[in-house]
């Protein structure tokens, strides 16, 4: 199909095909091509490559890597409408929100590839003769897994970490929205990287995770992802003592107190839900609104939400694409029935839109009980949840009740009330007065069920290298 590419696998250097599975067009249902999956002999083959990859890398100048990296950026910024075009056919978002996801993903790696060149060490004072350096050094070869929500954003995160520190990698994209990351990657090859630094396989995720991370040459693992299959991968990190990067879940409270505007709040919040069609790990879903604005909160996010186009992501028209597979239909439909159980009330959407193509409207759920599914398991789509509560401490204390702690959102005028939301909300992200959960510059990732380790920011970077103490004796 136009704009959409070749998949193949990238190692060592070299592309390769192999048979794979359907690609689907989430838009119509149609397939748009078909991504290879890795054999045992290629991921050996990717082992090798990666390992000779890091002892060239990790000895290359962190000038001359950040060079590369801006270059591969480059690169992708002039092909912006064919990547963000791809990335809707197989995903489904909006072109414009395509276009903002690659964006960001080259200020990401920006960010992290003039930062590697400041990854410092320290000079300890000691004893006369004696000298105590902390060194800072790449951790090894990276096991990177990203998911399908965000198919070029989420590698950059893990492929501008791993290569700004200095290691090199295997990047086990999604196998549903595989495009992304195989144009990343062309970049790279075209900026001239090394071969052997980044490598690319699909394939059954759990065949290749449990081959990969075993492995004694994988140093690292990061994963983006589901809770249970990140507790999976933990675990077996864990059992071969491998250090991970776990940016999990999350089912983030937005707190909307009654100091604040109620119309202009919920046009803001329905921006925010309508993201990616609420296919966001930090998409905001738990509205806990104020008693006094409650109603008038409802009704603006109602009216915000049915006003939704709702439509093929490559029509400018179209504010909201389809959810990315049939799995998430069956989800929405699922806990909104259990919620209209439970006594909830639906203020609009609902119902599938049509019968061919992902198509999910954005739907308001006023009044839902503390006891729905919805409440206490990620919905992971379109579903904005309203509650009603009388303070800030007791959305507070129905906020932190969950076991996800990856982002909330605030929106209020008093210094008081944000200096309650810091000290107090669970999380590893908390955004007052707007919904943007992190930059390349800022620490990202979660709490509790949420994960561990951070991605981006300083913080991000140090978790590809590893600390080494040398005292040094002058005879």
């Amino acid at each position: 199909m136009t704009n959409y590419p070749a998949l193949k696998l990238h190692i060592g250097g070299a592309w390769r095909t192999a048979d794979g599975a359907p690609v689907i067009n989430p838009a119509d249902e149609s397939v748009l091509g078909t991504v290879p999956h890795a054999s045992r002999s290629d991921l050996d083959d990717a082992l090798a490559a990666a390992e000779e990859g890091f002892r060239v890398w990790s000895r290359t100048a962190p000038a001359k890597r950040a060079e590369i990296i801006t270059k591969a950026t480059g690169i992708m910024r002039g092909r912006i409408e064919d990547m963000a075009t791809a990335m809707t056919l197989e995903q489904g978002k909006p072109l414009a929100q395509a276009r903002l996801e690659i964006l960001r993903g080259c200020e990401i790696m920006e960010w992290d590839a003039q930062e590697g060149r400041r990854i410092y060490g320290r000079i300890i004072p000691g004893e006369p003769g004696m000298r105590h350096s902390v060194l800072r050094q790449p951790i090894g070869v990276v096991a990177a897994f990203s998911p399908w929500n965000f198919p070029m954003s989420s590698p950059a995160r893990k492929v501008g970490g791993a290569l700004s520190a200095g290691c090199s990698i295997i990047l086990k994209a999604s196998e549903e929205t595989p495009a992304g990351a195989v144009q990343l990657v062309q970049a790279f090859v075209e900026a001239g990287l090394p071969a052997g630094v980044l490598n690319l396989v699909f394939g059954k995720p759990s065949d290749i995770s449990e081959y990969l991370i075993p492995q004694p040459s994988v140093r690292l693992v990061t994963f983006t992802g589901s809770v249970p299959v990140g507790k999976h991968l933990s675990a077996l990190a864990g059992a071969h003592m491998k250090p991970a990067i776990m940016e999990l879940g999350g089912h983030s409270p937005v707190f909307v107190c009654d100091d604040v505007d109620p119309a202009a709040t919920a046009a803001k919040s329905a921006i925010g839900k309508s993201r990616n069609a609420g296919q966001v790990c930090v998409s905001p879903t738990r509205f806990f609104v104020q008693d006094a604005i409650y109603d008038r909160f409802t009704e603006a996010f109602t009216e915000q939400a049915a006003a939704m186009t709702v439509g093929n992501g490559l029509d400018p028209a179209n504010q909201m694409g389809p959810l990315a597979n049939e799995r998430r239909i069956a989800a929405m439909e699922m806990l909104v029935a259990d919620a209209k159980a439970r006594g909830a009330r639906i203020t609009t959407g609902g119902n599938r839109i049509g019968n061919r193509g992902y198509y999910y409207p954005l739907t308001v759920v006023a009044d839902i009980p503390d006891d729905a599914r919805a409440m206490r398991e990620e919905p992971f789509g379109p579903l904005a949840l309203l509650s009603r509560v009388r303070s800030l401490d007791e959305a507070i204390e129905k906020a932190n009740s969950v076991p996800y702690g990856l982002a909330a959102y605030a929106f209020t005028n008093s210094a008081r009330n944000a200096d309650q939301l810091a000290e107090r909300v669970e999380v590893g992200n908390l955004s007052i007065n707007h919904f943007v959960a992190s930059s390349a510059e800022t620490p990202f990732g979660g709490v509790k069920d949420s994960g561990f380790g951070r991605e981006g920011g300083v913080e991000g970077l140090q978790c590809y290298t590893v600390v080494k103490n040398v005292s040094h004796l002058m005879a």
